[in-house]
Order: C-alpha cells, then structure tokens, then sequence
C-alpha cells in the first residue's frame, strides 16, 4: 500500500524512497513478519469452534488460496515493478475510476479492521499478562485506549525501517516456535492427544464440508499480508528474478510454521477449551508448559499485534491522504500538520472508524472476519486484472503465472467470499457500512469538486 499511496498521491516520487538494495534475506524477513501476527495469535481458538481437532485443515486450504492469488502478485508485480497496489493494478485493468476508488477504499477499510482487531486481542494479552479479569467492557475500555496510543504514535510520524521490522519478526517468530517447541516435548513426553488433530467436530448439525469452508473463510485473515510486499519491488535489485522465490518461500514458510501451530495447539488443548475466549496461544502454554512465566508470551503476542495495529493504521491514514489529495475525496481529509508534516485530518478519520468498530461492531471473528472478506473481494478482482492486462505487453522480461491459477484464484477468493460459506452476517453488514460512507465520501467529492483522474502508472 505504500507505494499505492504515493502515487495517488502525487508526491513522494523519487523523495524518502530507501537507496539502499534490499537483499533476498532482509525481503524474506519483510513478508513473513507482514503475514505473521494476529490471525495465528488471537484465531486459532475460533477456528476450532467451527471444526473441533482439525483446526490445522482451514489455515492449509487458506494458504493454498493465498498462494493462487500471490502467483498473480508475482506477475503484477515484475510487470510492473514501480506500480504496486491492487487499485493501480485495478486501474490499468479497468479504467474505471469508481472501480478502483472502491478497491483503494475497501484496502484501506480492511487495515482499519485489522488494526481494530488486532486491538481487541493486544486488550486480551494485556489483561491475562497483569492477572486481570477484565470482562468484555475492561478488554473494551483497553483496546480504546491502545488504539488511542497508536493513533499519537501515528500522529508523530512513525518511519517503517527494515531494522524494526527485523526485530518485530523475530519476537512473533519467537513466540509460534515457542508453541511448536512445547508441543512437540509434549507429544515426545507423551503428553497431549494427538489423535485430536484428526478428530472432526462440528457445531451444530453443520455440515462437515461447510463447517470446514466457514473455518476457511475465518482462518484467511492469518495468510492476508503478502500482498503489501509488492511494494518493496522498488528497493530490491533485480525483482523480476529474487521476488517470485521469496515470496514463494516466504508464504510455504509461513504456512508450515500455521500448520505446527494448530497442530500442537489442539494436542495440548481440547477445542471447545481452545475457542474460549480471544487468548487461544495462552491456554496452549499453560497446558504444555505450566512453569512458563505466562506473562513473557502474552508480552510476545502484545508485540506481535500492536506492530500489526500500527503498521495497518500508518497505511490506512496515508491512503485515505493520497486519495484526498487526488481529488477522489475530500480535500480536508489531505490536510497535513504543519509541525509534525503528518496528515492529521486522515488520522482522526481512520482513527474514529477504528474505534467505532472497537466499540459497536465487538469481538476478534467478526472484525478479523471482515477483514478477510474484503481482501477477499480485493484478490478476486486482481486475479481478474492479471488476464486483462495480458493484453499490455511490456519491454522486459517478467513473471508469468500459469493462466489456470488466476482463474482459480479469482474463482476461489469470490467462493469464499460468499455468503454460502457460513460467514456471520455481520461480517457483510461491517464491510457494507465502510464502504457505504466511501462511497458517499465519493460523491460528496463529485458533487463539490472537480475529479482528477488517477494516475496510471
């Protein structure tokens, strides 16, 4: 989205950009810890809910979604190493300046959902790390403020370096080989029930194949991230050559390290148990290693969901200020702090969305829910958009993804889109307000000023 945002914008081109090469390893870094965070940490207990021991099936069938729709990246991106962004790709596709407003709209959207879910579960952690039983309005009241926190933090100006980054991607690392490491001393030890792992439970009279579809449609929330990588193509040397295998590896690498999670989450801890509550990673550790300070992990998941809030709420604020300044919203929402240079008016915008859905819209499915179906919606649309743009030939060698996974992407991401999938209702009634006020946003912006059409490189 970063670089989305600076063309949008307008500005930025050729100012702040890193000089320095980033080498396969530091961009394999990158894309890990952009996946990692507060999917595993604060859904696993959910998706358990829905399918009892084989928690591990809907994050593998949610890895091999992501994985179509990342093929399609990969070839976006070396095509176009310095336009990255599904709304630009939307936009070279389409043409159509509604169509990709809506796209920008519905990315920045799901960062807000992100953020706001990864607020809910960073309130968790902190009430089980000091002992308090806080209830759903003390996890509430602290989620407020933290998100609170980060709209300052965001206020001030905050610089993604590569070298934060490291260190983030390390601690989450730290704590999911942490949960994989004591289960496998426990099953080693004799410890746990494996034979859970394989064990199918459904609630209800729910069928097998649409409990495991519901799940599916929960656990993609934990593989979304991927797609932000796009926009470090233009400080990595040579893209069209190193992207595709890091990228690649990054997600197989993830998507094993989701796999052994669930795996030795369910061994340790029963599911009905797992899905109680939003600190499923914390039951785990208590179950298999009860001398642990349970502190020091719910520290470990703070960190890993507070980088996710921050991280998600700096994108969604810049993206709301680029299309402010591009005339495809108000030109308030562009206003830029004169001290401190950061876009203050977008800030308070997001900020206020966020809390609004902290406080009206409730727990961890439901806003990390949404989150999925909108990039879900957003995907659909790119694999779409690598077809169209077949027909726009360009002068140097790039990646080219096998037809058939596009269309198996675009097909899949709409499937698991649907309503069909079990998803809870008020997952669609989220995403339909947040876009309802975008597009009322873009036709305050038609009726009073004049629209610039965006740029289409």
């Amino acid at each position: 989205m970063g670089s989305m945002e600076r063309h949008l914008s307008g500005a930025g081109e050729g100012e702040g950009e890193l000089k320095r090469v980033m080498g396969p390893g530091l961009l394999l870094l990158f894309i890990v810890g952009d996946i990692l965070g507060t999917g595993i940490y604060a859904l696993t207990g959910q998706v358990a809910q829905k399918v009892g021991g084989v928690v591990w099936l809907p994050f593998l069938i949610a890895f091999v979604v992501a994985l179509l729709t990342a093929f399609s990246y990969l070839e976006l991106v070396t095509k176009y190493p310095k336009a990255a962004g599904a709304a630009l790709y939307t936009h070279k596709a389409f043409g159509v300046h509604f169509l990709t407003f809506i796209v920008a709209f519905a990315v920045m959207s799901s960062g807000i959902t992100s953020a706001s879910t990864a607020s809910r579960a960073f309130a968790a952690n902190f009430a089980a790390a000091i002992g308090l039983d806080a209830g759903t309005i003390g996890v509430t009241l602290v989620a407020v403020l933290f998100l609170m926190l980060v709209g300052l933090v965001n206020f001030r100006g905050v610089g993604e370096s590569v070298k934060m980054n490291v260190v983030l991607t390390v601690v989450e690392l730290t704590g999911l080989l942490l949960i994989i490491g004591i289960g496998a001393y426990a099953i080693l030890g004799g410890q746990g029930d494996v034979s859970r792992a394989f064990t199918f439970a459904t609630p209800g009279d729910s069928s097998l194949i649409f409990s495991v579809i519901a799940a599916t449609s929960l656990a993609f929330f934990a593989m979304v991230g991927f797609e932000d990588s796009v926009n470090m193509a233009e400080e990595c040397k040579d893209p069209s050559r190193i992207f595709p295998k890091v990228l690649l590896g990054g997600l197989m690498l993830t998507g094993v390290i989701y796999v052994l999670v669930a795996v030795s989450a369910i061994t340790l801890v029963p599911a009905a148990e797992l899905g109680e509550g939003e600190t499923p990673l914390l039951k785990v550790v208590q179950a298999g290693a009860p001398g642990f300070p349970i502190g020091i992990f719910a520290v470990i998941t703070m960190f890993a969901v507070a980088n996710s809030a921050l991280i998600n709420m700096m994108m969604a604020s810049r993206l709301i200020y680029g299309m402010a300044r591009e005339g495809v919203l108000p030109d308030a929402l562009g206003r830029v702090h004169a001290g401190r240079r950061t876009p203050y008016v977008a800030i308070l915008f997001t900020s206020a969305i966020a809390l609004a859905l902290i406080i009206f819209a409730g727990s961890v499915p439901a806003l990390g829910g949404t989150t999925a179906l909108l990039l879900l919606c957003v995907f659909a649309i790119v694999n779409v958009a690598v077809l169209v743009l077949r027909r726009d030939p360009v002068d140097h060698k790039h990646f080219r993804t096998p037809t058939i996974l596009p269309v198996l992407g675009a097909v899949s991401c709409a499937f698991f889109a649907g309503p069909w999938t079990g998803r809870d209702p008020v997952q669609y009634l989220i995403a339909g307000a947040l876009l309802a006020l975008g597009v009322v946003l873009w036709f305050a912006t038609v009726r009073f000023m004049r629209v610039r059409p965006l740029p289409a490189e």
